[in-house]
């Protein structure tokens, strides 16, 4: 009888990467972390997919699944065991054009789609970075720069092929396996490896996009009056506010507002972007008419040993003064973390709470704080980071799980309310007994 190794290198077709191998120090490594793993898998196909899984199930090892590998927790990588990386699963497909519907690859990232579909004058709202997998930003939300108007990544998927625990392929939609379906869309990668997507694209035009910049002393006043900007503004309009960023002078750094307004109608761009501009002394303005694509920012990796320590909230309409009072106050101190304030709202609160997985839909803003450095300076910050959400817990609430650097079991309560954890993890029960897929925010099967 052969061992599990000796089947994988009989059945598998794509490539196996060993510690030793030529491409096993870029191939054991994601974004944000290093790992060691025993063996790194590169499907070619949906059937090899099945075969790792299979392989994973039996060798009794870490399972880890990377897509663009832009985890903050480093769920892409692991120490001894074993990483499915989809990075040669990236087609991208118009497969009807009157529905504009679009099947992409497991593997492929925000940049590849977005350059395929600008062609046909399509695109989909998918955050904000080129490198990001489309996986891994779907399956835990997808907040992007026309988020107000289209909603979340998530809530364009119509239809996905899964491939579960056992190595079956299922295919997912409201008619068709619709639990599976209701799971994967903000249950993250807790049910299995999603080979395959169908979005509905939305048509698309260039799209006015760019900075608007303050100065840091004017924090308060302008982050008040944007986010009441954006709950008069129309849909078309998705903004985020950046203060206290390390690499333009921390406290001292502008308060930066990006716009994107989604359409080429330069009237309408103004009307929707000027209360934004006449918020206080403006000091920069790049606001510009882009292909969408442009808005998608080259990821850069960050150099080894440099650890992230980031953490998300939401924000619903009666806490959003006081957590930017908040927000102000810590942006202005020495020893801020970053922080990113983003806009949702809109399109995403039409969505019933229980239609996905993904559940913070009322939220008006969802922010972040992140540190990075050497280990020591990230540890060092620690007291002050706690102290700073220790203020905001009274006003906040939620997760946002592509936004977390840790992935403890109050995480995974922050992200999945009582309700849709226990409803997650009946599904988990049914397609993943056994927990093969952990290495995430985890959802134990119950």
């Amino acid at each position: 009888m052969s061992s599990p190794a000796e089947r994988l290198r009989r059945d598998f077709g794509g490539d196996i990467i060993e510690p030793g191998g030529a491409e096993y120090e870029s191939a054991s490594r994601s974004v944000f972390a290093s790992g060691s793993p025993a063996y790194v898998l590169r499907p070619k196909s949906v059937g090899d997919v099945q075969v790792g899984v299979r392989f994973a199930a039996s060798a009794g090892l870490v399972l880890s699944v990377r897509g663009g590998g832009h985890s903050f927790p480093g769920f892409g990588t692991n120490d001894g065991g074993i990483v499915i990386d989809l990075s040669k699963l990236t087609s991208v497909e118009l497969i009807d054009k009157e529905r504009h519907l679009v099947r992409i690859g497991g593997g492929a990232t925000w940049g590849q789609v977005a350059a395929a579909l600008a062609p046909h004058g399509l695109a989909i709202s998918s955050g904000d970075n080129k490198s990001v997998g489309v996986g891994g930003l779907t399956l835990t939300g997808g907040i992007g720069w026309k988020v107000r108007k289209y909603g979340l990544a998530l809530d364009n998927v119509v239809a996905a092929e899964v491939v579960t625990a056992n190595g079956a392929l299922v295919h997912v939609s409201a008619e068709e396996n619709p639990e599976l379906f209701w799971a994967i869309r903000g249950g993250g990668g807790n049910f299995g490896i999603v080979t395959a997507f169908q979005f509905v694209a939305h048509p698309t035009t260039d799209v006015f996009y760019g900075r608007i910049a303050f100065p840091a002393s004017e924090a308060g006043s302008v982050l008040q009056g944007w986010a009441d900007c954006l709950r008069t503004a129309p849909e078309a309009l998705t903004a985020t506010a950046n203060l206290a960023n390390p690499l333009a002078g921390g406290p001292e750094a502008p308060v930066e507002i990006y716009v994107a307004f989604d359409g080429d109608d330069p009237a309408l761009a103004a009307h929707a972007i000027d209360p934004i501009r006449r918020l206080g002394t403006l000091i920069d303005d790049d606001v510009a008419l882009r292909p969408y694509a442009d808005t998608l920012v080259d990821g850069v990796p960050p150099p080894p040993g440099i650890e992230f320590l980031t953490r998300s909230a939401f924000v619903e309409k009666e806490s959003v003064s006081e957590v930017l009072q908040i927000l102000t106050e810590v942006g202005a101190a020495e020893g801020s973390p970053f922080i990113a304030v983003r806009s949702v709202g809109g399109a995403v609160s039409r969505v019933p709470d229980d239609a996905t997985a993904y559940t913070h839909r009322q939220a008006e803003l969802m922010f972040v704080t992140t540190t990075a450095g050497p280990e020591p300076v990230v540890e060092a910050t620690r007291p002050v980071l706690e102290a700073i959400w220790r203020r905001l817990a009274p006003h906040v609430n939620g997760a946002y799980a592509n936004f977390l650097a840790t992935a403890t079991d109050e995480d995974v309560a922050a992200i999945y309310p009582t309700e849709t954890y226990q409803r997650l993890a009946a599904v988990k029960r049914q397609y993943d007994p056994a927990n093969l897929f952990a290495h995430n925010h985890n959802i134990r099967p119950q």
